[in-house]
């Protein structure tokens, strides 16, 4: 029985229990109604102002909908334990996020990803309400061992974090309906997709048989997944004034770092709480004040310098090491040198490096095939899903943002880069509509 019912803009009405509803309204839970689940997205697409709390309702939906439909198919069935512990797990899956945590965490690598990071699961999960009344209950328990950075369940129980978050689970079907609706984007999959979710050997695949045949109609709905994930990388994800945006906040929260801010305080903040922090606390550091006004009014970084993967594997993988890693501190090096020779300060200029993999996860998805064979999506003789790898790997990219400050210097600006990285600048070529 239901305890209540919400009205969602993705997913109409959502139904939670008792024990769920307990949850939402703990002080940790609540928090998060004030991170963007997009980050700075909002500066590429203004609508984009959903919040992980809003994605956390949404996620245990799908949980719910993935348990449903397992449950109808026949061919497994849960525990009431189980299926309230996967929910809750659902539902409180990203409470460890901080303000912009994957811009801080996946761009600039300044902390731990938040579901790695044990700091924040012991603040926001270890301690305080929300810890206290997971606690209390067997499955409250069991969401606690679900969520532990470092911890795995036992392999025949893989299945209850891969509902909540696996390569294809409650996390990326929400996520992906979410994002595409908020950023005003058409793209759209169909329901038809729960339909394929089965439990076998401990693990969650999708069921790519039916009568003794494949099924290309599940083929071709999970292919419509990787290709819906595949645009929002595009358009969204990556986009690069969204990466503008992102660096600039970052390399403020990397200073504020460096004079005293702990991560234990960032786990207390939404967006707006932390910007506002960050002014009022280290405003009188020059550097740091004039990346907040310049973030807070949109007066974004500029692209003066661009690497793609044209310039080769290998030195894919030396220039990620170099300035996605940091090894050596040779980004912030990097950043100091290309400052000093346009005789500007260091906070002006920032280098973005995506990471080497660029990986198309979903597409390894484990499958089931006729005769009970399990195997990974990507190794199926499918053209369009190997397209999409590829053109996912393609969207690798190395940017030097510089402060519109020097708005006018973008040509000798991206000269110094070439000198400084040593490939020469594709931007150009890329504004032209030169194509890899």
């Amino acid at each position: 029985m239901y305890a209540r019912k919400l009205r969602d803009a993705v997913h109409k009405d959502i139904f939670l229990s008792d024990a769920e509803v307990a949850a939402i309204d703990t002080p940790q839970m609540q928090r998060l109604r004030g991170i963007r689940q997009l980050g700075a997205a909002y500066y590429v697409y203004p609508s984009a102002q959903h919040s992980r709390f809003e994605h956390c309702l949404g996620t245990c939906w799908m949980a719910k909908r993935i348990v449903s439909q397992i449950e109808s198919s026949g061919s497994f069935a849960f525990s009431e334990v189980e299926k309230s512990s996967v929910f809750l797990a659902a539902l409180v899956h990203d409470v460890t996020h901080i303000p912009f945590g994957h811009t801080f965490e996946d761009e600039r690598r300044l902390l731990e990803r938040h579901d790695r990071s044990p700091a924040r699961y012991e603040y926001l999960l270890g301690r305080g309400e929300l810890g206290d009344l997971l606690r209390s209950s067997e499955a409250g328990r069991l969401v606690l061992d679900m969520l532990s950075p470092g911890e795995e369940l036992p392999p025949d129980r893989q299945y209850l974090g891969q509902i909540v978050s696996g390569t294809i689970g409650a996390d990326l079907l929400d996520y992906l309906k979410r994002d595409n609706y908020f950023c005003g984007l058409s793209y759209e999959f169909d329901d038809r997709v729960f339909h394929y979710f089965r439990v076998m050997g401990g693990q969650l695949v999708l069921d790519m048989h039916q009568g003794g045949f494949f099924r290309r109609d599940a083929l071709s709905e999970i292919t419509n997944l990787l290709r819906i994930r595949y645009v929002l990388s595009e358009r969204v994800y990556y986009h690069h004034a969204k990466m503008a945006a992102g660096v600039m906040v970052s390399k403020a929260v990397e200073k504020a770092l460096a004079s005293g801010l702990t991560e234990e305080e960032l786990c207390r903040f939404t967006d707006d709480a932390l910007l506002q922090h960050l002014r009022q606390r280290f405003g009188d550091d020059p550097a740091l004040a004039e990346l907040l006004d310049d973030f807070r009014q949109r007066r974004l970084f500029k692209r003066c310098y661009m690497l793609s993967r044209r310039i080769g594997g290998d030195n894919v993988g030396e220039v990620v090491r170099k300035y996605h890693l940091n090894q050596g501190n040779r980004r912030s090096d990097a950043e100091r040198r290309i400052a000093d020779a346009l005789g500007t300060d260091e906070h002006r200029v920032a280098v973005y490096c995506a990471p080497a993999q660029m990986a198309l996860k979903e597409a390894d998805v484990p499958v089931t095939m006729p005769g009970g064979k399990m195997t990974a999506l990507s190794s199926l003789n499918s053209q369009e899903i190997r397209v999409l790898k590829e053109q996912h790997q393609l969207l690798w990219k190395l940017y030097v943002f510089i402060s519109p400050a020097l708005a006018e210097r973008l040509a000798e600006a991206g000269d110094v880069c070439e000198q400084v990285i040593g490939f020469p600048n594709e931007l150009p070529a890329e504004r032209r509509g030169r194509l890899l």
